[in-house]
């Protein structure tokens, strides 16, 4: 599945290109088709279900118990097999479960992409994780020190909205644009600014 076509991933590689113009710092903007594959949620859930079931035929019912058995053992396999399906999966999973993952996974393309590397440790990460509909925007030490969390909480309430809204690409630009504003205003383009980190979008598969 491609999440973006290449004439919108280029849009969003001139919004980086663009902002970066106006500042030292590096913007990197991923986004991910899922943060992790859940694949013991269907056999979590299966279990749980199945559990239940003898309780309810017990009380409820005069069956034998192998007959509750079987129907047991029954409804752990459709259980498990409704809940492969990517759809049903991700509903089963708790919102704070999605969003731990999300966090995991935007702090690891933080340090994958090497932001904490840069020469003025002025590196912003836009990461969205569509599956859990997740985003969020982490800045180097230096850049918290001068903007605090709140303002790029913002950015990200803003992006979220947009992609809700069906507007995934215009979400990124704006928080490109946002981003690049609020590091042009403390960090501006130096004597020596090497352009560091890629200005393409970074797509997860």
């Amino acid at each position: 599945m491609t999440l973006f076509s290449e004439a919108e991933q280029q849009r969003i590689a001139d919004a980086i290109s663009s902002s970066e113009a106006h500042t030292s710092g590096e913007i990197v903007a991923v986004v991910a088709h899922t943060s992790d594959d859940y694949f013991y949620i269907p056999l979590l859930w299966a279990a749980i279900v199945a559990l239940l079931v003898p309780w309810i035929l017990i009380f409820q019912t005069w069956l034998p118990a192998w007959q509750i058995y079987a129907i047991q053992l029954a409804t752990f396999l459709v259980v498990a097999l409704l809940a492969r399906f990517d759809a049903i999966r991700l509903a089963l999973v708790p919102k704070g479960v999605k969003h731990a993952r999300g966090h995991r996974n935007a702090v690891e393309q933080f340090l994958a992409q090497g932001m904490h590397t840069t020469k003025g440790r002025t590196g912003v990460l836009i990461f969205v994780s569509v599956a859990e509909r997740f985003a969020e925007v982490i800045a180097d030490d230096r850049i918290y020190e001068l903007v605090p969390k709140s303002t790029w909480q913002n950015i990200v309430d803003s992006l979220i909205g947009q992609i809700s809204a069906g507007k995934p690409v215009e979400g990124f630009v704006s928080a490109i644009e946002a981003s690049g504003q609020l590091l042009a205003q403390h960090f501006p383009p130096g004597s020596e600014d090497p352009d560091e980190l890629p200005n393409h979008l970074i797509v997860l598969d």
